[in-house]
């Protein structure tokens, strides 16, 4: 039987370690992981309430209005008002099947078979794989350290003066893997960039609430343009990656498509998820979600105090999420790539980190990435075995 050439996308290399982490973990072994980007504290207390309540309490769970339920949608518009000091309105907002269905949606609304849109290399693997899935052509730009791994409008330049026009660009800011973020400056030149070539900017902000000391100020792509597409989640901040809910701020042009596409592509986000995400916004779950960030910084810096004894190379300004992306450093004379290293790390001291290649696939053999959302006892104990490790 034939096999369409749109599923002929790459594997998401995170999964199959986390699938080799269920199966040491099964056989008793004391894995510690830092692969999944996903925060081991889980989501805040009122939020688990929120779920065991609906489930006892007979609430009819049915299907939503297809941008969701209105008051997690006026929920957002206060948590808007409170974080960026921006006015909306609950239309403005479409709640999806976590943020990956905003993407899907934004792709299929806005591109048509063919179009170009560019994104950060390294970056985030689903952008690339789901492009594919819907016959878009994603275009990495090669960013390092000097633009602090991140887009800039000298680059978007040069690759349409080489290959021809854009129709999209994702921006990340905090990134995944690298953890960097795009300063406020260089945001509005390529919001202006954007708007002056027609090209249109996808503002993934999942990380947002989770930076550090050092990092730039954190700024929504709608504070520059309400023509930008924003896409958000509550996997990161709040902790529910699980609960599969995920929003989209949808400018006008193109809401009859995208409430169309939801429509017919899932009907509408998980009921459930949609209901307990409501005790989100309560001031005790914010002040616990803020804990869990504190607990990131601490285990971020722990990590980058041990540089010199775990021999890595310099890594990536890591200014939010809770990643650090590094080059192997002197475990390249030892291993041919980062996969060798992160298989051998695991299997012998059972720590999992993930090899760079799921983000880049052209330089990634060389770069990790460490996830540093877990409890600070278990950061501690896989920093002193991988730099047991390093040592041999």
């Amino acid at each position: 039987m034939k096999i369409s050439r749109r599923g002929q996308v790459p594997s998401f290399k995170v999964m199959d370690i986390m699938s080799r982490v269920a199966e040491l973990r099964a056989e008793q072994r004391p894995v510690i992981s830092l692969s999944a980007g996903e925060p081991a504290a889980g989501a805040p207390a009122d939020v688990r309430q929120a779920a065991i309540d609906v489930q006892t309490s007979g609430v009819h769970l049915g299907y939503t209005a297809i941008a969701g339920r209105a008051e997690l949608r006026t929920e957002l518009v206060e948590h808007y008002r409170r974080w960026y000091g921006l006015e909306l309105s609950i239309d403005d907002f479409v709640l999806t099947t976590g943020a990956s269905g905003a993407f899907l949606l934004t792709f299929l609304a806005a591109f048509d078979p063919g179009d170009r849109v560019a994104l950060a290399c390294p970056g985030y693997p689903a952008y690339r794989n789901i492009l594919q899935s819907v016959d878009c052509v994603p275009v990495d730009l090669p960013a390092g350290a000097e633009s602090r791994f991140q887009p800039t409008v000298a680059g978007l330049e040069a690759e349409v003066a080489a290959h021809g026009e854009l129709q999209g660009l994702i921006i990340a800011s905090p990134a995944n893997p690298t953890g960097t973020m795009i300063t406020p400056d260089e945001f509005s030149k390529i919001s202006q960039w954007c708007r002056k070539n027609d090209v249109l900017l996808i503002s993934d902000e999942i990380y947002h609430g989770i930076t550090y000391p050092t990092a730039p100020k954190t700024m929504s792509a709608w504070e520059l343009d309400r023509n930008h597409v924003v896409i958000s989640s509550f996997s990161k901040f709040w902790g529910m990656p699980g609960s599969r809910l995920g929003w989209m701020l949808v400018p006008e042009f193109l809401r009859n498509s995208v409430s169309s596409l939801a429509g017919n592509v899932a009907l509408c986000a998980p009921h459930t998820a949609q209901l307990a995400a409501v005790a989100g916004f309560t001031e005790s779950s914010y002040a616990e979600a803020e804990s869990h960030v504190a607990t990131y910084a601490a285990n971020r810096q722990r990590f980058l105090d041990a540089l010199p004894e775990l021999g890595f190379g310099e890594p990536a300004p890591a200014d939010g999420a809770f990643y650090v992306y590094l080059p192997l450093g002197r475990m390249a004379e030892r291993y041919e790539n980062s996969i060798q290293y992160c298989s051998a790390l695991l299997e012998e001291k059972y720590v999992a980190i993930v090899p760079g290649l799921d983000f880049d696939p052209v330089e990634g053999g060389d770069y990790v990435r460490v996830n540093f959302a877990v409890s600070e006892e278990d950061m501690t104990e896989a920093i002193e075995r991988m730099i047991a490790f390093n040592k041999i």
